[in-house]
């Protein structure tokens, strides 16, 4: 058994709606691309049939369940009871009667149980975390209130539980999307959902792996100094937390919005359903049986197969429909599409791109795809490209949507389309976007200014501050900011640079800025000199150690020290390690352990 999209199905139901129905049927219209049959559209049926002929992307790995059935019923009044001996008839169930006193609890567990068999306890939930098949409730203030022929009760800390029907207020997972195996009951319709799926969900699972993850390039921590927390920020399932210097991802929790890659700096984090190579093969299949068919100014609509799947089946129904230039082309999440998609697109051959939520999607992929398409946008318009090439389009209503997408012109773009294949390497794939469309760009420039909190961008570093400990190359998880090996000197690579922050945290002189941009010449491959200084050497043995600067920064601020009010003790901080321990052991006045 797969768990897939809850939305399968509705579709058919939308087009059958007797208000909007028409005589085209909903693979007529899906095939047009949800384009009215009164609008000509060849080149975007052949672009679809090309689509449709790709072979499929390699397989991936899978996430399993195992539940047996053993649902927690959680609430405090007659709705609880009453779906709890509804479930009874197929499943173990056991309720958590809530906010009662024991008399009322007693007295409620009492009615309308009819010849339904389970346990009942009067308590509280101190925490619930989990998913399907392995929730873990803590429990607090636990009665028995009615025992069961056959059923055990908990521990008085905790018990886990297959599936969790939730009717406390506010729910116990409060996140935009819970776990698989778990229903917030609110209102009728919930109710009547958990009835009928909760039954269902008995068995053995299984999802796509939808991530992979690469702690060697992750900027999150470095020395219990924190770096980049996006990943961590956006997901709307708490699937992924801190794990020391990276990150870690719950599978079971990760619903596959692949919001964390798209917002991910370094590429650490990628979606793989379907992996970014896969969906560029996708582009440039499809663009170029659009552009043979004699098609032009192809706007690519990346949507979701449930909520945005349905309005554009709406429309199209209606006899609205996509324009003609609109190509949709669906994701598991739209959450998903990245400045690596974005500038990809465009550089394969589209004019423009958009992406559209129809209100299923968490409030805060809606701030990231804002900020995807603002940040592409920004590169694209600095060199010089006219018009508008990214779209985000947010509107449940199916005109207003299509009103959005007639209203964008089409833009300025390159002649040609790029050749090269999307890499699965997300940095690697916006520098191949950027440089084909640099290398055709109308107003070609050196660098362009990017947002704050853009992934791309140089170290800035105040020389009167510095003292080249290089405690920033040490924190930089990218080796963007490196040492000089053998001499006091400190080097940066921009294309490395993922600004993720650690080195400007981590520098004990506040002597590092972060300045967005991004660099378009050959110095971008090339490490440069931030700092340099003149080595100092030991005043005894001769021996460079550090640098003048640093020692004369150490000497200013000691000197007032009472433990350094002998000028001997202020001359070992000028030698290095060895001859300074020669020195403590040959000073016959030197305080030591040893004599005391």
């Amino acid at each position: 058994m797969t768990l897939d999209n809850e939305a399968e199905g509705s579709v058919q139901e939308a087009v059958a709606d007797p208000q909007i129905a028409t005589s085209a049927s909903p693979a007529d219209l899906e095939g047009r691309g949800w384009t009215a049959r009164s609008v000509e559209c060849t080149p975007k049926v052949r672009a679809l049939e090309a689509l449709a002929g790709l072979p499929s992307p390699e397989p991936l790995a899978s996430v399993a369940y195992v539940s047996k059935g053993n649902a927690l019923v959680i609430g405090g009044d007659e709705r609880a009871v009453a779906a709890a001996v509804r479930l009874s008839a197929s499943i173990p169930v056991t309720l958590l009667l809530t906010s009662r006193p024991s008399a009322q609890a007693a007295a409620l567990a009492g009615a309308d149980l009819g010849s339904a068999d389970f346990p009942i306890w009067g308590g509280k939930v101190a925490s619930l975390k989990g998913y399907l098949g392995n929730f873990s409730v803590t429990l607090t203030d636990l009665a028995q209130v009615r025992d069961s022929r056959g059923h055990g009760l908990p521990g008085a800390a905790g018990a886990v539980f297959d599936l969790v029907v939730d009717f406390s207020e506010p729910p116990l997972f409060g996140h935009h999307q819970p776990p698989q195996g778990y229903w917030r009951v609110s209102d009728e319709a919930s109710l009547q959902a958990a009835l009928a799926d909760a039954p269902e969900a008995v068995g053995e699972f299984e999802k796509p792996r939808f991530f992979a993850y690469r702690e060697n390039l992750c900027a999150h921590s470095r020395s219990a100094i924190e770096g980049c927390n996006k990943c961590i920020d956006v997901c709307s399932t708490e699937a992924i937390s801190a794990d020391g210097d990276h990150v870690k991802v719950d599978p079971h929790l990760c619903m596959g919005c692949g919001a964390c890659a798209s917002v991910c700096p370094s590429g650490a984090m990628s979606f793989q359903f379907p992996r970014v190579a896969d969906r560029g093969a996708q582009l440039k299949s499809l663009l170029a049986a659009y552009r043979e068919a004699g098609g032009r100014d192809a706007c690519i609509l990346f949507h979701n197969g449930t909520d945005g799947r349905d309005l554009l089946a709406r429309s199209a129904a209606g006899g609205r429909g996509l324009p003609a230039r609109v190509i949709p082309l669906e994701c598991w999440h739209v959450a998903s599409v990245g400045i690596d998609l974005l500038l990809g697109a465009v550089a394969l051959g589209a004019n423009q791109v958009a992406v559209i939520s129809a209100g299923s999607e968490a409030p805060e992929y809606a701030h990231s795809l804002g900020g995807q398409v603002a940040l592409a946008q920004s590169i694209v318009s600095g060199l010089g490209y006219a018009g508008r090439h990214f779209a985000f389009i947010e509107s449940g209503d199916a005109d207003a949507a299509v009103d959005a997408l007639e209203s964008l012109a089409p833009a300025s773009v390159p002649a040609a389309a790029a050749t090269f294949a999307l890499s699965n390497d997300k940095r690697t794939a916006v520098e191949f976007a950027v440089e084909h469309l640099a290398k055709n760009a109308p107003s070609p420039v050196a660098q362009i200014a990017l947002p704050a909190g853009a992934p791309y961008g140089e170290v800035v570093v105040d020389q009167a501050k510095c003292t080249l400990c290089l405690s920033c190359a040490g924190a930089c998880p990218e080796s963007a900011l490196m040492d000089g090996t053998e001499a006091p000197v400190l080097r940066f690579l921009e294309r490395n640079c993922v600004q993720c922050g650690l080195c400007e945290r981590t520098c004990p002189e506040d002597a590092i800025t972060l300045r967005p941009r991004l660099l378009l010449t050959p110095a971008v491959r090339e490490a440069r000199v931030l700092n340099e200084a003149q080595p100092f050497h030991c005043i005894s043995c001769g021996k460079p150690f550090g640098t003048k600067q640093m020692v004369d920064v150490m000497l200013g601020r000691l000197a007032g020290h009472s433990m350094f009010a002998d000028p001997a003790a202020l001359e070992r901080l000028q030698m290095c390690a060895d001859c300074r321990v020669v020195d403590m052991m040959s000073n016959k006045n030197e305080t030591s352990v040893l004599k005391l």
